[in-house]
């Protein structure tokens, strides 16, 4: 915001230059404090431009740490299956290293069963059923559930049952031609086993059973117990799932979990990026050039948070203790580095024991909660740095506001009074130079009159 212009002043008196003077002295005088005003708010304004990069420099970092927290669980292992064609693997949270041996027995099967033939032929699904009937009955396994179509079609009864919480599926076939369709309603148990699944229309049963299911059926590292399972997804340890695709024969398929530092080693090379960013922000703001928030006390702030992330020690005792005992360093300038050979040579047990998590101990819980007191959307130092800022820009725009408004009155007014004051000295110079004529008209008569009688 910039003063508003002087206004010319334009009067009728031979003083009009000096009233011009006065008001762009006073106005001059009256701008002083809010020229200071308009300089502190530009200060404020590239003060906020580095906070808000600062905090995106820090937000990065944050993110950076939780990633690398993620690769510390589920992603650090890796599953590998001697006949995938038979037995895949899935890892998830809570996973541990092991071998694991499935015998694929049978695959199961579903029950499955179809509207009979001697129901009405429906050619158009989506105005006919196979029953004029508004409301049904669904049994499953002797439980009952009522279904109530939205309309009188065979998609809207398909579609009540599949809305249910039957854990059936149902679907249309059409067992006639392309050109003469006739659909039938086909319904599925979700899960394998021998189930039955009936559906009456208040006076028929409306399904014939085409076949009755059985569940999967596996030996697990060679025991001789046979495990059944209504899924053909099954749990072999905590975290550690597998899928039965085919049977395995004379030959069980053979599961192997394993850790491994990988992406822990990339979640560890983001990190030390993110925490070079962070250094060379803060370090901007220091030396000779100095930046906006030179002396500002939230770098010192940054640089104890920065500092609590990379002082880390897990004390004493066998296994890594510090960042640099798994190949992080640190050099003169507070930059990072990581010696991958020097990492990829480490433990990885001794490796996730110093790295910990976010949520209990270790590295991972010390960096989070330092980058929670620089990014606490309410007690963080950024966020509140920030919000004191705009606290300020907001109270120096109505200093600005105000006295502006009173630098244009205080115009405005002098503007007035001095066209007064010349309008007034403007009509007594008039005056004056009336009476200097007249009298010099008097004078020049006299003179003329006084020569005549000499003569």
């Amino acid at each position: 915001m910039s003063t508003s212009p002087i206004q010319i002043f334009t009067g009728s008196s031979t003083f009009a230059s000096d009233f011009q003077s006065v008001i762009t002295r006073a106005v001059a005088i009256a701008s002083l404090p809010l020229n200071q005003y308009q300089s502190q708010k530009t200060d404020m304004t590239a003060q906020s431009t580095v906070l808000s990069g600062l905090d995106t420099t820090f937000t990065a970092l944050q993110t950076a740490i939780s990633n690398l927290d993620t690769a510390t669980g589920p992603a650090s292992y890796s599953s590998a299956s001697s006949d995938p064609t038979s037995v895949g693997a899935t890892i998830g949270a809570g996973a541990l290293a092991g071998t694991y041996t499935v015998d694929v027995v049978s695959l199961g099967s579903a029950t499955s069963t179809l509207s009979g033939a001697t129901l009405p032929a429906v050619s158009d699904p989506y105005s006919t059923s196979i029953s004029t009937s508004t409301s049904f009955n669904l049994t499953v396994n002797g439980t009952s559930f009522s279904i109530q179509p939205t309309d009188g079609s065979l998609i809207g009864l398909a579609q009540a049952i599949n809305n249910s919480a039957a854990n059936v599926q149902a679907s249309l076939v059409n067992v006639g031609s392309s050109g003469s369709p006739s659909y039938r309603l086909a319904i599925r148990s979700t899960k394998l086993g021998t189930d039955t699944i009936q559906l009456n229309d208040g006076k028929t049963d409306l399904l014939d059973t085409l076949s009755t299911g059985a569940q999967a059926t596996y030996h697990v590292n060679g025991l001789s117990t046979l495990i059944e399972s209504d899924s053909r997804t099954i749990t072999l340890a905590p975290g550690v799932s597998a899928n039965l695709l085919q049977t395995t024969g004379a030959t069980p398929a053979t599961i192997t979990v394993d850790r491994n530092t990988s992406s822990v080693e990339s979640g560890l090379t983001a990190f030390v990026t993110a925490y070079n960013a962070a250094v060379d922000a803060i370090d901007a703001q220091h030396g000779t050039a100095g930046g906006a928030l030179s002396g500002q006390s939230v770098l010192g702030s940054l640089t104890d948070i920065l500092r609590q992330v990379t002082q880390y020690n897990a004390g004493s005792g066998s296994g890594i203790q510090s960042l640099y005992s798994m190949g992080i360093s640190m050099d003169d300038q507070g930059k990072l580095s990581l010696d991958s050979s020097q990492f990829e040579s480490s433990d990885p047990s001794a490796v996730m024991d110093f790295l910990g998590s976010a949520s209990s101990s270790g590295f991972l819980k010390t960096a989070s909660d330092a980058m929670n007191l620089a990014e606490d959307s309410t007690t963080g130092v950024v966020k509140e740095a920030i919000s004191s800022l705009n606290t300020e820009m907001t109270h120096q725009d109505d200093l600005i506001a105000t006295t502006q408004s009173y630098i244009d009155d205080l115009q405005s007014n002098l503007q007035q009074q001095m066209a007064a004051a010349d309008a007034a000295i403007a009509a007594m110079q008039q005056q004056v130079s009336f009476m200097t004529q007249l009298f010099q008209s008097m004078n020049s008569i006299n003179n003329n009159n006084n020569g005549s009688s000499n003569g």
